[in-house]
């Protein structure tokens, strides 16, 4: 009896090992243009490394696009979702437009900064003066995350690889726990207080006012982000742009987003898409406000950068809960619905945290300075 048991998990271990295998398999078949795409930029990476400028605007190239891509599904993701009727390139020219103004602002106010001081933070104030691989590697490593559509945190990935605190980090780290945590609370009160209500007036067709709406409130929000996460990507330039490199910073981000709009969000849009009522704009224009006030909030608290990834989750999370805890019927049915939100919320969870710590070794093996502050530590 023990010897047939032993054989029938040993044949359920082998199974589980030939479906992972050809998972990847399939993986890499289905993404094969991809991965070959992959493999030409760590190759580029590899040549260009000794030349510091070249690889400086090269590293920034890679970074603006995949932190937007991954981060695309906070801001403009119920956007997109709530406008699939639309043409992309409007959808494209009103949110690239509202980056560019809110970029500009930025670089005359403060003296060509474009993160909104964000990068005036210790161990973040030092531009580079030299590349290491893994921090040109780690937007390539962001790009892969993205196609596997997993939220993860553009601030810890890109800022931690140049931090040489830290100290930095761990503050950074504070305020995005409390972020998510506070995003969680208020989406929670805000959600079941309004469920009943929005379950019978979300019934029929949206009044026009409720796009006006959610235009207006997807546009703050992108601001506002923009003012946050702007330095996950000025990261790899000089702290202060001049007016040729400023063009160059708007401009390919522009010409970004547009192939982003292009491909209604990529792959990663799904993890919007899967939450309950986002394709209605009167929920997106909920979402997006309440996700535009806590990051207001958290922008005029400190000029410590914070990973806005982990409150977008928050909120999600949050709201996916009480959405659940709202709904009429058996009590059997709502707990299917608690453990869907549940799940919803802990998948996402551990995918960020599976960015986060990717993110912090790859901060301890770039960074001396942060090896011998934890060895100082223990």
């Amino acid at each position: 009896m023990a010897k047939a048991k032993k054989n029938l998990d040993q044949n359920i271990n082998q199974e589980k090992l030939s479906k992972s295998a050809y998972s990847i398999f399939d993986f890499a078949k289905k993404e094969k243009q991809f991965l070959l795409g992959i493999c030409i930029l760590i190759s580029i990476a590899g040549l260009i490394l000794p030349y510091t400028y070249a690889a400086m605007w090269f590293g920034f190239a890679l970074a603006a696009y995949s932190a937007i891509a991954n981060d695309s599904i906070q801001t403009i993701g119920t956007f997109i979702a709530s406008n699939q009727s639309k043409k992309w390139y409007w959808l494209w020219l009103f949110m690239g437009l509202i980056f560019v103004g809110t970029v500009t602002y930025s670089w005359f106010t403060f003296g060509g900064d474009v993160s909104y001081e964000r990068l005036t933070t210790k161990g973040l104030d030092k531009a580079p003066e030299s590349f290491v691989f893994l921090q040109l590697a780690a937007p390539i490593v962001l790009l892969i995350m993205t196609r596997m559509r997993m939220p993860v945190s553009t601030t810890f990935l890109l800022l931690n690889v140049f931090t040489y605190s830290a100290g930095t980090i761990v503050d950074v780290m504070k305020k995005s726990f409390v972020g998510y945590l506070l995003a969680f609370g208020i989406a929670i009160v805000v959600w079941f207080l309004l469920e009943k209500f929005v379950q019978n007036y979300l019934k029929g067709k949206p009044k026009p006012y409720w796009m006006v709406l959610q235009w207006i409130t997807s546009g703050t929000l992108w601001a506002v982000w923009i003012m946050q996460d702007a330095a996950n990507i000025a990261v790899f330039l000089p702290r202060q742009l001049n007016v040729y490199e400023f063009v160059a910073y708007a401009g390919f981000v522009f010409l970004g987003l547009g192939f982003l709009f292009y491909l209604k969000g990529d792959k990663i849009q799904s993890i919007v898409n899967e939450k309950s009522n986002v394709t209605d704009v009167r929920a997106a224009t909920i979402v997006d406000f309440v996700y535009a006030i806590i990051l207001f909030y958290f922008k005029i608290h400190s000029k410590v950068p914070m990973s806005t990834t982990w409150v977008f989750i928050g909120l999600l999370g949050g709201r996916e809960l009480a959405i659940a805890l709202g709904k009429a019927g058996k009590p059997e049915k709502r707990r299917e619905w608690v453990a869907r939100a549940y799940h919803l919320a802990k998948n996402d969870v551990v995918k960020a945290f599976i960015g986060l710590l990717v993110s912090l070794l790859l901060a301890v093996i770039i960074n001396e300075g942060i090896r011998n502050e934890i060895m100082a530590y223990f």
